[in-house]
């Protein structure tokens, strides 16, 4: 063996031993000040979670769309605390490296800072989460500071907030016009001062968010921001084109498994139908 060959050889070799690194809200942190991107991702279970884990993706949020992807629901309003909680400890079984952040579902955490800290402890203990996300500006600080103060990491959720969709009546962009634009750079610097992490940017203009990007020294993640965000998270669903019903612009299709899995299962079918599965090799 060459000297090239054997340092090779010991290059494998460490890097198979070597312990990974969990993701953590300071290399979040640290990945900003670098200017590198963060990749964020959903899933719901541990399969995918493994999938995704494997591929580096450095967060993996357990979302209250598991509503929409997973229960069939039309909004995110009926998940409950215990579905998340559940999801969360099976997504935690297939990660070794990625951050698992757990989605604070509707009413988890509107009705007092000191229940929205007791749910968020349960999604900790409980459920294996390293952080929680929640939704809202100025009137979650508060719950963002209590949580934060007990060593909650929170990342914090702006621009649109699919839980209050009926207060919204739409899925439009929000922030563009002056007034809600200065509200959500006020809520940025607000949720920062209060502790959290990060900050979600969802489905706002992209010059509003890098000018909240640039003006916060938290992580930005966006979806449907522009690139100027920090990181990107989607829905694994839609990017992986599973999702056959949602098309909306901020989406990027990186394969169509809808239409493969179909035709996967079709074949199936048919050679079922047809005895040519199983065969004498797939036979005992």
């Amino acid at each position: 063996m060459s000297t090239n060959e054997e340092s090779h050889a010991e290059s494998q070799q460490h890097s198979h031993s070597a312990p990974l690194r969990r993701v953590t809200t300071r290399r979040l942190v640290d990945m900003k000040k670098q200017g590198k991107k963060i990749v964020c991702l959903t899933a719901y279970d541990a399969l995918i979670a493994r999938v995704l884990d494997e591929a580096k993706v450095d967060v993996i949020l357990v979302g209250d769309s598991l509503g929409n992807v997973v229960q069939g629901h039309e909004t995110t309003i009926p998940v409950t605390l215990e579905d998340i909680i559940y999801h969360t400890k099976a997504v935690n079984r297939g990660v070794k490296r990625a951050m698992v952040i757990a989605d604070m579902p509707f009413m988890s955490y509107q009705i007092s800072p000191e229940e929205a800290f007791r749910n968020a402890g349960r999604l900790m203990k409980e459920a294996g989460a390293s952080a929680v996300k929640i939704e809202g500006g100025e009137r979650v600080a508060e719950a963002v500071r209590r949580m934060t103060e007990a060593g909650i990491p929170v990342m914090a959720h702006l621009g649109l907030t699919p839980q209050s969709i009926n207060q919204f009546g739409s899925y439009r962009v929000r922030g563009t016009d002056e007034a809600e634009a200065e509200i959500l750079l006020r809520d940025a610097k607000l949720l920062e001062q209060a502790g959290a992490f990060a900050i979600v940017l969802e489905k706002i203009p992209s010059g509003l968010a890098a000018q909240i990007t640039a003006s916060i020294s938290i992580p930005t993640i966006g979806i449907g921001a522009g690139q100027m965000c920090d990181g990107q998270i989607l829905v694994y669903t839609d990017m992986l084109g599973l999702t056959v019903d949602f098309n909306p612009r901020f989406v990027r299709q990186y394969d169509n498994l809808y239409q493969r899995i179909h035709s996967a299962v079709s074949r199936y079918g048919d050679d079922i139908r047809n005895s040519d599965f199983p065969n004498e090799s797939e036979s005992y």
